[in-house]
């Protein structure tokens, strides 16, 4: 603290190839809800949200909920967004929230509404008619109910990753969204980031043909910082003692969501799931944290390593991981097989069928010139200069704003936040049951295969 073969429908990539030019609005109809075996109670009638423009904003007048780190880190980058407007901020320590009012007012804007009395004073904030979105970077465990309350009062919700821990939560925000017609956006960063971005349009021209496997992960060395106590040590550490599987899923899955055209032809099908035992929290509180700390109370029972595989509809396949418990540098996987080629990250490399020199990768840099994507050749500099991780938070929040002035679909749904979420539930559920596969839900209810629904 981050699409597949010639005959898949339009992709919300596409979108992006001509963003700066507002799209015509995609007409919707009613349809009936299709079954889930993950939710009995899903019956209802359901409008999709997938396609839906924002309505047009001359000024997108944002709310935050949580001031900590990440949240000012959003902050900053919506501040140097042209048309951001930061009208209130909620936060349970005064301090945090005075702190980032002050970076409002340093940026020229006026004073920002403070909410701070307790942890649900966010209630309150979402009631203020002055907010088009409500933006949460609060501790996971609220992230579901922050959206909800936006979205019931009428505003447009947005999240940090990940959205949901359980199959109920994914479904009350797609049921919620659809219900009140108010988008709800998991902001994934890294679908973002330049390489994932220049794979996507390498993806979309057919060079590496039909992608038939990707990998994703997020591995990340995190032991210092989860036992910290402040900030994320405060909280973070607690799906370590009383649960096991992939806790953070969508760092590499939405990327690889994009290149499959996943909900644009192709939905996750099932997931199977094995954790290794624990062993790095417990080894790094043995060897860093005094006997005397509370912290010595704590049981871990998450595995250090959980790798899934996922199949999709399509057949495709996905690996995905999770460790940040071990030592290790910093790895999205971020890789792509198909019947032309190969990408594979961390470092960035690229073999492709005939290219010279053989059977050997060539530097991902050697694409640049011809496949940058066209959002990083419009706002690349600027976003290098302002944003945070190399540019990919600039433009994660320049196009939620650019979104909503020009009216257009967001890049990505509440059908996407739902689904690239539920790895983590459904691999706990596998690990429970001796690795056995665990079917996803169609949050779509069958749109991810109709021609014509979505960006």
């Amino acid at each position: 603290m981050p699409h597949g073969p010639a005959d898949a429908p339009l992709s919300r990539r596409d979108l992006l190839k001509a963003a700066g030019a507002a799209s015509a609005a995609l007409a919707v109809t009613p349809r009936d809800a299709l079954a889930s075996p993950a939710a009995a109670t899903v019956t209802a009638p359901a409008t999709t949200m997938m396609g839906v423009p924002f309505e047009r904003h001359e000024k997108v007048r944002v709310a935050i909920v949580g001031t900590g780190l990440r949240g000012r880190s959003v902050l900053g980058e919506l501040l140097a967004v042209d048309g951001a407007v930061i009208t209130a901020l909620c936060d349970i320590v005064p301090e945090k929230a005075a702190r980032a009012a002050k970076m409002v007012t340093d940026a020229g804007q006026p004073a920002p509404a403070l909410y701070t009395a307790g942890e649900r004073d966010f209630e309150k904030l979402v009631q203020r008619d002055d907010i088009d979105i409500v933006y949460t970077a609060t501790p996971w465990p609220w992230h579901t109910p922050v959206c909800l309350a936006a979205m019931h009062a009428g505003k447009h919700a947005a999240s940090e990753v990940p959205i949901a821990s359980s199959l109920k939560d994914c479904w009350e925000l797609v049921n919620t969204s659809e219900k009140t017609r108010k988008h709800c956006l998991m902001m994934e960063n890294c679908c973002y980031d330049f390489n994932e971005m220049l794979i996507d349009t390498m993806v979309k021209k057919g060079l590496f043909g039909e992608i038939l496997y990707a990998e994703a992960a997020y591995i990340h060395d995190l032991r210092s910082i989860l036992f910290e106590d402040r900030d994320e040590g405060l909280w973070r550490r607690k799906p370590h003692t009383n649960r096991d599987g992939n806790f953070y899923p969508t760092h590499g899955l939405g990327p690889v969501a994009w290149y499959l055209d996943i909900h644009k032809g192709d939905r996750f099908d099932f997931l199977v799931s094995m954790s290794t035992p624990e062993r790095g929290l417990t080894e790094w509180r043995e060897a860093n944290v005094p006997k005397d700390s509370p912290k010595w109370e704590e049981r871990y029972i998450a595995g250090d390593f959980n790798s899934s595989l996922v199949k999709t509809m399509r057949g495709k396949t996905i690996l995905l991981q999770h460790n940040v418990t071990l030592p290790t540098p910093y790895d999205r996987l971020n890789s792509v097989r198909g019947t032309k080629g190969v990408f594979k990250d961390y470092p960035g490399r690229v073999y492709l069928e005939g290219q010279p020199g053989g059977h050997g990768f060539k530097p991902v840099d050697t694409y640049k010139a011809e496949h940058t994507h066209p959002l990083w050749l419009r706002v690349g500099e600027i976003a290098r200069q302002k944003g945070g991780h190399g540019g990919m938070d600039y433009l994660m929040a320049f196009r939620m704003i650019e979104c909503m002035r020009e009216g257009t679909p967001p890049d990505f749904d509440v059908y996407d936040a739902a689904a690239w979420s539920a790895p983590w539930p459904l691999s706990e559920a596998s690990l429970a049951k001796n690795s056995a596969p665990m079917k996803f839900p169609d949050f779509t209810r069958g749109a991810w295969q109709r021609p014509g629904k979505g960006a």
